[in-house]
């Protein structure tokens, strides 16, 4: 056989790489060594010329068979996951619950009081922040808006006045998430992509505060829309609103505490009976007991029956028995928030993981690509209205987002949807309300609904809008170099923000106008020459076109840093010298997914 016939046969692909399956070939007319021994190799091939398989490879089926119990035993351990990850779950949302419970009980009293001045409410800003400031200390939208619609319902305050309130409620409403995204501080990546899953929310609640609220004070449009809307409605009292998830949950819940929620409501109008009740409920329903008098009447009378859970014959005052049940929840929220996102990080693994991040955050064929966020929204509204709560809904996909399961920009779509679900949560609430407060509390949740209408109207529908997305970016890659400024921000932005513009306002407009109105020109100064930064730095003077012209302190938290540093920690050398190592450490974005290696074709561009 010469060359030339060998050039004319097919390529063999070598022995170890068909095992490996890459498939690569060997030419036979590069190398005459070892001819015949190759020939007859050939010879007892195929006739389609693959290489010979030994009878060794044919003859170790017992492989397979070793592989195989391996594998159901990995199966039968996933599954049992499952049930564990339900009833972490489960003590998740109680937790939640209780810790709402437990921030009624500490500040509830003091949020009723903050109702009671209507002439402070009666100032836009002031009434923004006395929603936010309610809505933290209490833990719950749903009490806050409860509490406006009594008074509106009793004529203490106007509709007018009371939508700056539900506006601060949705804001303070998104502090639990924030929350719960410190709890996966331990891993940098994971803590960034949890905390700008997080914050998400707080973004859009506040931007949309800052078109809307002067656009209401100078317009009205949602209090003469709302007030069209109940005026053609025919409005009759309804049923209860379902409840769907708490069926489930208050059996447990209530076993812990039950508030009588009614106190904080006459507070804030004024009732100072009770002002020395307390809020855990003593007596629960009473039972309507029937005697037989004769055949011509019958006596009856009602007897108060003791409720059972543990405080019900406490003596503690409210305020230790809320600080007892804020440790507790939040130790039980903290273990339960960590076991679950081990156990999801042990399930979702390997091409599991692939497959579910793919469908969740992976958009439609085009030219439907758009739709996908929609649908996300409508789920996201739908698990809501399920759950009763978006606090329970947005702190549940937090860890999600950590994780890396539910991208950034699928969560913002999900996020919108929970606030539709709860506002329409709310509406059934508000039908279920008597006769004399059916209207009030109609036009409140309409009121709520609209906001969150506008605000998706104004920061979604184009994707250059979605201004949220990049500022939750850039605080998670902040906390992710400088974890204490989770703290900070919440901090800031929930609690010594609003409490200085709550004392700037009460203090008459001409001081809030002095002190806010040079703080506000510098803020838009300070944004608008970052962007000309960003995009086209040439046009800056010289002088703008950076910032070390100033103050180190003026421009960069690593003064701050060094300062929190050296007050915190005392220790050796070695570990300040591997703080200031990981310090000085680029943070890599980590909202590419980079976590499975999955890119989707038009991410960042349809949701």
């Amino acid at each position: 056989m010469d060359a030339a016939q060998l050039s004319s046969q097919p390529k063999v692909p070598l022995e170890e790489d068909r095992e490996s399956g890459i498939g690569s070939t060997l030419d036979l007319t590069n190398s005459f060594e070892g001819l015949s021994q190759k020939t007859d190799r050939r010879s007892t091939s195929s006739p389609r010329g693959k290489a010979y398989a030994p009878p060794r490879e044919e003859e170790s089926p017992p492989q397979t068979s070793a592989v195989a119990p391996e594998k159901i035993k990995q199966l039968l351990i996933n599954l049992s996951k499952i049930p564990l990850l339900f009833i972490l779950l489960f003590l998740f949302i109680c937790s939640l619950d209780t810790l709402s419970s437990a921030f009624q009980l500490a500040g509830g009293k003091v949020a009723g009081d903050i109702f009671q001045d209507n002439a402070v409410l009666s100032n836009p800003v002031a009434g923004l922040v006395v929603g936010i400031l309610v809505t933290v200390l209490v833990q719950s939208s749903s009490t806050s808006t409860s509490i406006v619609v009594s008074l509106v319902a009793s004529g203490l305050l106007e509709v007018k006045s009371a939508i700056p309130v539900i506006m601060g409620t949705n804001i303070g409403t998104s502090v639990t998430n924030t929350i719960v995204a410190m709890m996966q501080a331990a891993e940098r990546n994971d803590f960034q992509r949890a905390f700008a899953g997080a914050t998400i929310h707080d973004c859009f609640n506040w931007l949309s505060v800052l078109v809307l609220l002067p656009l209401e004070v100078v317009s009205g449009v949602m209090t003469r829309l709302s007030n069209l809307l109940v005026s053609i409605l025919s409005l009759q009292p309804g049923e209860e609103a379902p409840e769907l998830l708490k069926v489930i949950t208050e059996p447990l819940t209530k076993l812990i505490i039950q508030l009588d929620k009614c106190v904080i409501t006459e507070i804030a109008m004024g009732n100072e009976a009770l002002r020395n009740r307390s809020l855990v409920k003593e007596w629960c329903q009473a039972d309507v007991v029937s005697e037989n008098c004769g055949l011509s009447y019958n006596l009856s009378w009602t007897s108060p029956v003791k409720c059972r859970h543990l405080f019900a014959s406490t003596e503690l005052s409210d305020l230790t028995v809320g600080l007892i049940l804020l440790a507790a929840s939040l130790m039980v929220l903290c273990t339960c928030l960590l076991l679950l996102v081990k156990l999801l990080n042990s399930l979702l693994q390997g091409h599991v993981a692939k497959v579910i991040h793919k469908v969740i955050n992976t958009d439609l064929p085009s030219p439907f690509g758009w739709l996908a966020g929609y649908i996300a929204m409508f789920v996201g509204a739908g698990v809501t209205f399920v759950v009763q709560s978006s606090s329970v809904f947005t702190s549940a996909i937090t860890p999600l987002v950590g994780i890396g399961v539910i991208s950034l920009e699928r969560a913002y779509p999900l996020t919108l949807g929970s606030n539709i679900g709860t506002t329409a949560t709310a509406l059934l609430a508000a039908m279920a309300s008597p006769g004399n407060k059916l209207a009030a509390s109609i036009q409140i949740a309409l009121c709520h609904l609209l906001f969150n209408v506008f605000g998706i109207l104004l920061w979604y529908p184009l994707p250059f809008t979605r201004l949220p997305i990049r500022m939750a970016r850039v605080l998670g890659e902040r906390t992710a170099k400088y974890r204490w400024f989770a703290i900070l921000y919440l901090l800031l932005c929930f609690l010594l923000l609003p409490s200085l513009v709550l004392g700037l306002s009460l203090a008459g407009w001409q001081v809030m106008a002095g002190v806010g109105g040079p703080f506000l020109s510098i803020t838009i100064f300070i944004i608008i020459v970052n962007v000309m930064k960003a995009h086209s730095p040439r046009h800056l003077p010289a002088k703008l076109q950076t910032w070390d012209f100033l103050p180190k302190w003026m421009h960069s938290l690593k003064p701050l840093d060094n300062l929190i540093t050296k007050a915190t920690v005392c220790c050796s050398s070695c570990e300040e010298g591997q703080k200031e190592e990981e310090e000085d450490k680029e943070i890599k974005p980590v909202f590419k997914d980079e976590k499975y290696q999955q890119s989707s074709a038009a991410k960042g561009h349809n949701n």
